[in-house]
């Protein structure tokens, strides 16, 4: 057994949800905070049998999307900086999934 740990995009999370439990998936959801852009994340636990994990990952996959935007500094500048035009917003990739596949030595339902 397979613990699989992906960390996506709260944008991402319900239609990953939906999905993964329309393919019979139970999955656990816990709100996270991402630490670059400080930013509202979705972390989600889906234990799966070994012959299930690639299917599982391809989903992710197709729910999770990168995608580029703009996001203004968080560390915060000098009035020197705000001066120089230095807090202009940066383009960045945010979205997809990060998947960690964790192996399960004892499962049980209670």
């Amino acid at each position: 057994m397979k613990l699989i740990l992906a960390i996506v995009q709260t944008a991402d999370a319900k239609g990953l949800l939906d999905t993964l439990m329309s393919e019979g998936y139970r999955a656990t959801k816990i709100s996270s905070t991402g630490g670059f852009l400080v930013r509202g994340n979705t972390t989600i636990l889906i234990g799966v049998e070994d012959n299930k994990v690639d299917a599982v990952l391809s989903t992710l996959r197709k729910c999770c999307r990168a995608r580029r935007e703009f996001v203004s500094p968080v560390v915060p500048l000098s009035d020197v900086a705000t001066a120089r035009g230095w807090t202009l917003p940066v383009q960045v990739e945010v979205g997809g999934a990060t998947a960690f596949v964790l192996h399960v030595e004892r499962f049980e339902h209670l």
